[in-house]
Order: structure tokens, then sequence, then C-alpha cells
């Protein structure tokens, strides 16, 4: 269910609604009813073979996509899998998503949402009143941005009448999200789409990845003894020169993995295993003396591709973190039951020994959840750079009356001890420049020297 900044993938549903039924307990056609998700201000329905989302608001209620059943309890859209498994007393179920980490409950109601039961006005005056509602009732961190959201509303409401054109409404959404500084904040139009990533920081795309991959190979690898790409070039694996008993792997994105942009996270996770199987053989896994990750840009993707490499660096259980959501449209502060996230030893070759893992703030979304579940792997690990991006959560699509979007984050990936690294991203503890001008004039990468350094020291 994550959606990222490059690519917002709607998970959503069809209407035919059909009576409850009982049954056991499981994956089955009597989830067909009317469901309430706990947060997401999302409603459910399923019936006739479809599974229809409704996004809802206090003041709106807009259809979502369609999936279609394709086996019990089973959604397909896209090529990707949605699994809705009913609760023991029929009125409660949870819904999971292929790619993505964790479970959305999902509470049996009797009825739509009065305002389902007729259309959404789409004059800007509307769009706009949704637009601003969807962010009320589930964005997160407006008092950690130092952001007061009802002040954005008084300022730009008055600005907005039955003749302002798309285009005028674009730019008035535009400046009011412009200030939460936030990579999983975005507004489209068709082709149109603004986003504002943390000051200081560039959130990557195809031009910055070609131009430090370029870097890197004639740099840091021009000496290597083995190297090979993988993932239709999303992954590099590479035996460092001298003795070969240090690798590298270059990440640069949790997605991506086959030329074709449509191919369902079961490819996906194929050819990431394809990939891990080539380069963590029995063999060089025992001949490694320290390992070096680098996600330093990094344009996020599914979590659930994360924690698949994690299980493969690991031969103890442990917990990634704990994911909660926004779910009290009146109070920022309450969320769902934090769900931890397990990384759970594969049963493939594994490599346990020493890792360096290289950030910054090219690193994103899945780019972070990935380097926060290595923050507690048992072992050594060191994060060196500089902080990452600091957006987590999945993405929540909303479609505004217009045709417009609006994409914004309500979840929380929280570590042992409660906290969370929105908006500040998680810390180096070896702090040092990431791709600045400086470093490229100079031929620099002074954290890949300093994860050499530190991997051969033991």
């Amino acid at each position: 269910m994550r959606t990222t900044t490059a690519t917002l993938i709607a998970l959503t549903l069809a209407a035919g609604i059909a009576a409850p039924a009982t049954s056991a307990a499981g994956t089955d056609h009597t989830a067909d009813g009317l469901w309430r998700m706990d947060g997401y201000g999302t409603v459910v329905a399923l019936g006739h073979g479809t599974y229809q989302e409704y996004q809802t608001t206090a003041v709106s209620c807009v259809k979502g996509d369609t999936a279609r059943r394709t086996g019990p309890g089973t959604y397909t859209v896209d090529g990707d899998v949605l699994t809705v498994r009913l609760g023991r007393d029929h009125d409660h179920a949870t819904l999971g998503a292929a790619g993505a980490v964790g479970h959305r409950k999902l509470v049996r109601v009797s009825a739509l949402p009065a305002a389902c039961t007729h259309p959404t006005p789409k004059d800007p005056l509307t769009s706009f009143d949704v637009f601003w509602q969807s962010y009320e009732e589930n964005y997160p961190f407006f008092a950690a941005k130092g952001v007061n959201w009802h002040a954005v509303r008084d300022e730009y409401r008055p600005q907005v009448h039955k003749d302002t054109t798309r285009a005028e409404l674009f730019d008035i959404f535009s400046r009011m999200v412009r200030p939460l500084y936030d990579a999983h904040v975005a507004v489209q139009d068709g082709d149109r789409v603004f986003a504002e990533g943390r000051p200081g920081t560039e959130v990557p795309d195809e031009e910055l990845d070609a131009r430090v991959k370029k870097f890197i190979v004639a740099r840091d690898l021009a000496n290597a003894s083995y190297r090979r790409d993988f993932a239709n070039g999303r992954i590099t694996y590479a035996d460092l020169a001298g003795d070969g008993r240090l690798g590298y792997l270059r990440i640069s994105g949790f997605g991506g993995y086959l030329a074709d942009e449509n191919a369902s996270y079961a490819g996906q996770l194929a050819e990431l295993d394809r990939a891990l199987n080539t380069v963590l053989t029995p063999e060089r896994s025992r001949h490694l003396h320290g390992l070096i990750i680098g996600l330093r840009i990094n344009g996020g993707g599914s979590d659930a591709l994360g924690i698949h490499i994690a299980e493969r660096l690991t031969d103890t259980p442990y917990i990634a973190y704990a994911k909660r959501a926004r779910n009290d449209p009146a109070n920022p502060s309450r969320h769902t039951r934090p769900e931890p996230i397990p990384v759970l030893p594969s049963h493939a070759p594994r490599y346990t020994g020493p890792l360096a893992v290289l950030t910054g703030g090219s690193t994103v979304s899945a780019g972070e959840t990935f380097t926060q579940a290595l923050i507690d792997r048992p072992g050594r690990t060191i994060r060196i750079g500089q902080p990452t991006q600091g957006v987590f959560s999945d993405v929540m699509e909303r479609e505004l009356p217009n045709g417009m979007t609006a994409w914004l984050p309500n979840e929380e990936y929280l570590t042992d001890s409660g906290r969370t690294f929105d908006g500040t991203g998680i810390p180096p503890e070896v702090s040092v420049p990431v791709f600045t001008e400086e470093e490229f004039a100079k031929g620099r990468d002074s954290a890949f020297d300093w994860a050499v350094h530190l991997m051969a020291r033991g």
C-alpha cells in the first residue's frame, strides 16, 4: 500500500454492495459489504467481485478506483494483489497489499456516509474545501512543521470563487502546502505536479541518479575485481579491490526492477532475489569482511522489498519498526495501535557481518524505512553521510472533485523507544559531505572512503 513521490499508486475499490454474510474466519467472499478503515479516511465496499474505495472527509465523498476479485478474499489492481481477511466475529477484517508492510484494520458499517449518497460538486470552492479538509483530517505533522493550517485556510479561501481557473487553483494549492517542505506532499493536475522536499536536499530523479552512478563507477569502483548491475540498473554489486573481502551494494530504489513499469510486486521480488542470490552466495558471505550499502540516491518504492533485503542481512529475528496511522480527524495526536514489523532471517543465503550504510538527503521514503530497519539489526551496523530526507509514510492519494489530486502522508514509523524521524530524517553516526559540488569537482567521495576505512579496520 505504499505510494511514493515518484510513483503514486492508488489501491482502490468498486461498488456492488452485498448483504453481510457469515462464515469461518479467513479470506473469502463473506467479507462482502461496507467497511470503514481505521484511519485513512476511507470506506470500502466489497461485493459482486469488486472492491471500491470511497475517500471521505467531513465535507465530501469521492470514489476511488476499482479492483477486481481474483480469488477468495483477493483483489488485483494494476497487477498488485490486495488481500482482505475476515475476522472471527465477521465485523472486523484486515487489509494487506503485496509490496506494503503492515495491515489496515476494517470495521463493518451499515451504510455509506451521507455525503456518498449524492454527487460532490466540482466547482473550485468545493474542491478547495475538500483539499483543505483532506489535510486537516489526515496530516500528522502540522505542529512539527510550525504550520497553522486554519490560518492557511483563512488566507487562501477568500481567493477562490466560481470563476477561479484550474491554473489559479493549482497555484493556490501549491502555495498552501509549500511551507510543509514534505516530499510526500504533492499537488497534481494531469502532467503538472508540485512537490517540495526538505530545504538543502535534492529529491532524486533519473538525471541525478545517472550522474552519481557514473561518478561512483569511475571513482569508487574503478579497481573492483567484480562488478555487475541488476534489476534494470537499480542495483549494483562490486567486490572492491584488494583481497576482495569488502563488498559494495548500491540500491537506487525499491522498485523499477523490471523494464515494464507496471510489473507486479511478485515480479519485482523475483528480480530482487535473482540479484541477491547472485551476489550473496555462501562462499562470498563467508569471505566478506564488510559490506557497504549505498542508499545516498534512493527514490523509495516498496517497504516490503526493503524488509526482504534486511532478512538477508541477519541470522536473528528482530523488529524493524512499528507502523501507525493518524485515525482521529479532530485530533492529530490520536493514532491506530502501532503494528510491529518483524525482520525474520531468510532461508536463502545471508550475509550477517559488519555493515556500513551510506545515506543522504536524497535517501527518500522506502530508502529511509530500509535504513530504519537496519538500526536495530543484530551485529555491527554504522550509518555514514548525511540525514535522510525525512518522509516515511505511505502516501494517501486523494482525488478532488475537479479531477486534481492531492498527495499526503498520514503514518509514522516508530523506533523501539517511540521516536520518529519525520521531517528531520535519520541522522548518520559519522557525518561527512554527500555528493556536493565540491566533492564532485575534487573527485572526492568522503562517505565511501570513510566506509572503506571503518570496514577495513574491523
